[in-house]
């Protein structure tokens, strides 16, 4: 299933992408000789066909690692460069004015950001926004937290001089800040934690460093679980557990697990009073109950109200991509070790379909695919866009043979990006 999504996602992403170039490309009348998705490598290609009176051969390659749009006249990844020895035709790229050829370049960049604005006025419209708050919640710590100094219990104020809304961010927000200094509430004092900037790319690297620390304060007991006639009510918060405190959910899962099939004494503070229970531990090691679930806000959108949200969240998600590669380019944090390729993206989905989960992946993906696009290294539309700016600006047009030698290049530098992406993620496979 995993595999299928990206596939599809994957799908998605590229033809959206060359459409931005191919709609550009037909609007100005520049001949546009492939549309593919995937590569079709050595000619060989799953399908393909060419409509009675058209230029373009469409097809779909066998080789899943992107696609192309192959327009007439364009130095690009496909290095076909034969027509380049033949004098400039009107239907070709290369005799556009730099203000059409701008427009073809970014054309796939801004077809990204589109779907991606489309795609969370969706979600927006029909899931709405729900976060848990940051506010009046504690962390849980994992290894790599607890050894920069957080603490079980802790409430973060800020990250230097900013203040996190969103629990679930806290993770991103320490790292894309750079933050130097971290204010948490401990047992009722004001703490300042230090970060040791060198422990970036483990952040990156490291899921979970602050887990919701979930009170045990019961929710609801399902007519199913084996302590239904316990006597617990909804707001009773257990403290104790065979004699062992507790105060937050995740600190009784061990105990528990080592009670499976026991019937064990708990501490149960109800209002102001403190009492003495005995429930029993499933074969599991859970009690079967329900947990208030602190913290959690939701915002319903109309479709009206959507639209400005949605171009709202797409931006504020575009700025925090950026802050991340702003990471991965500098090389003291170690970022790049987080960088990933199709197998990371394959953990990111999950297991079972889910139409919330691959709407928000797949917006999240196409700003990221957006972006990148936008590095001025010059297999890349950004490197296109790049000297296209240079002429607007010079009034010089690099040579034909500047554009070739560029081209081999930057795809030499994609090329070690994708075998960073690979060896990082083999890595993380074999740890």
């Amino acid at each position: 299933m995993k595999i299928l999504q990206v596939l599809l996602a994957l799908s998605i992403l590229v033809l959206v992408h060359e459409l931005g170039h191919f709609f550009f490309a037909k609007l100005f009348r520049i001949r546009v000789d492939k549309f593919y998705l995937f590569f079709d490598a050595g000619g060989f290609s799953l399908f393909r066909f060419k409509p009675k009176g058209s230029d373009t051969e469409y097809g779909i390659g066998w080789l899943p690692l992107g696609g192309y749009c192959k327009i007439a006249g364009m130095v690009d990844e496909s290095m076909d460069t034969a027509s380049l020895k033949n004098d400039p035709q009107p239907w070709e790229f290369r005799s556009r004015p730099a203000w059409q050829r701008m427009l073809v370049m970014s054309g796939g960049v801004l077809f990204n950001f589109v779907l991606a604005i489309l795609l969370y006025i969706g979600i927006l419209a029909g899931w709405g926004e729900s976060y848990i708050s940051n506010e009046g919640n504690s962390i849980y710590v994992n290894e790599l937290s607890y050894e920069m100094g957080f603490r079980n219990g802790d409430r973060i104020i800020s990250f230097d001089d900013y203040v996190p809304e969103n629990f679930g961010m806290l993770q991103a927000d320490l790292a894309r800040h750079t933050t130097r200094k971290a204010t948490v509430l401990r047992d009722g004092d004001t703490v300042d934690i230090y970060i040791d900037h060198n422990m970036i790319g483990d952040v990156l690297n490291t899921p979970g460093m602050f887990s919701l620390a979930v009170p045990f304060v019961i929710d609801t007991v399902p007519p199913e679980s084996v302590n239904r006639e316990s006597g617990l009510v909804r707001g009773d918060r257990i403290i104790a557990v065979d004699g062992q405190p507790v105060e937050f959910v995740q600190d009784s899962r061990p105990l528990l697990a080592g009670l499976s099939g026991r019937e064990v004494p708990i501490l149960v503070e109800r209002d102001d009073d403190t009492l003495a229970m005995t429930l029993q531990v499933d074969t599991s090691g859970r009690l079967g109950v329900y947990t208030q679930l602190p913290g959690m806000r939701k915002r319903e959108y109309s479709v009206i109200e959507a639209i400005p949200a949605g171009f709202r969240l797409t931006f504020s998600t575009i700025g925090g991509y950026l802050q991340d590669l702003k990471l991965i380019f500098t090389p003291s944090t170690e970022a790049y070790k987080s960088v990933g390729s199709f197998i990371a993206m394959g953990q990111i989905f999950p297991s079972a379909w889910d139409w919330f989960q691959f709407i928000n992946i797949l917006a999240l993906l196409s700003i990221m695919l957006g972006v990148m696009n936008l590095i001025p290294i010059p297999a890349l539309d950004g490197g296109h866009i790049l000297f296209t700016v240079y002429e607007m600006i010079t009034g010089h047009k690099p040579s034909d043979r500047f554009l070739i030698v560029a081209q081999v290049i930057g795809m030499a530098l994609l090329f070690a990006l994708m075998i960073l992406a690979f060896g990082n993620d083999i890595g993380r496979l074999l740890r």
